[in-house]
């Protein structure tokens, strides 16, 4: 499997910035004893939401923060009586920002795996992500086995990153951009053929240049996500859990899935939420 330019790297260099962010942990101060009372005193809760990665979030044209998971925090923190405060982040950073305390929790299609879990806490799934590798509408792209020869854009140490690193036959040129922007626009200037993503991300393809026509070919893999938090901090994520089944319960998180990717969460999330 080939990599190429700007900014490839090798699934060596992958796994070890995975060990990064757990020497990181390793080498990071403690959390505090209990951030939950820390949050409640402050009246304030800081949220790392990625805002290069629309419809789940972004700027809209007024430059207010926007999408789906920016509604998840904002229903947070309305719930819990807060006042919000966005920390923007790209998916490079999510894990370092809460290691090195410059956000209390993090709300970015943070996938739940096994690797990220040695490093940080998760809340029990508020929603679901698919990894597809999406394609235009006239490309011939029916299974993994067809991306050998294949340039695909995909986001530098995401999940989706290490999926397709994992599952991507020999040829495939993975191409590897710092975040969702870049990787559009490298798709519509074409510098690749393929895009691998959530399928929610290819719409911002097709806005740009519709005659593309963009479309999900392959299903890499379903993944649960989850809101990141600091290892040990037992009270927050006892009150995150139940926040979550809560609104999952009731249907708001649902809705606010519905809103903006068009479609009904995956029953998945539930039933892992409540299991």
């Amino acid at each position: 499997m080939q990599t190429l330019p700007p900014g490839a790297i090798s699934r060596r260099t992958a796994v070890a910035g995975m060990a990064g962010f757990i020497a990181l942990a390793a080498a990071s101060p403690p959390a505090l004893a209990d951030a939950l009372s820390n949050i409640d005193k402050n009246g304030k809760i800081r949220i790392s939401i990625d805002p290069a990665a629309p419809p789940y979030s972004t700027k809209d044209a007024h430059l207010e923060y926007a999408g789906s998971e920016v509604d998840v925090a904002r229903l947070l923190a309305s719930d819990w009586k807060l006042e919000l405060e966005i920390v923007p982040t790209n998916p490079a950073s999510r894990i370092p920002y809460l290691l090195t305390d410059k956000t209390d929790l993090v709300i970015s299609t943070l996938s739940i795996t096994p690797e990220r879990a040695k490093v940080i806490d998760f809340s029990v799934p508020y929603s679901g992500i698919q990894v597809v590798v999406g394609a235009p509408k006239a490309v011939a792209l029916r299974s993994l086995e067809d991306l050998a020869g294949k340039r695909v854009a995909v986001v530098r140490g995401s999940t989706n990153d290490t999926e397709l690193t994992r599952a991507a036959p020999s040829g495939t040129q993975i191409v590897r951009f710092d975040d969702d922007a870049t990787a559009i626009t490298a798709i519509i200037s074409g510098q690749a053929d393929c895009y691998c993503t959530a399928p929610a991300l290819l719409a911002p393809v097709n806005q740009r240049k519709p005659e593309l026509a963009m479309e999900p070919k392959v299903v890499v893999k379903t993944n649960l996500t989850g809101i990141g938090l600091h290892k040990g901090e037992i009270q927050l994520k006892s009150k995150l859990d139940d926040w979550v089944r809560e609104n999952l319960r009731n249907g708001k998180l649902n809705a606010i899935y519905k809103k903006h990717h068009g479609a009904e969460m995956s029953p998945e999330v539930m039933r892992a939420a409540t299991a």
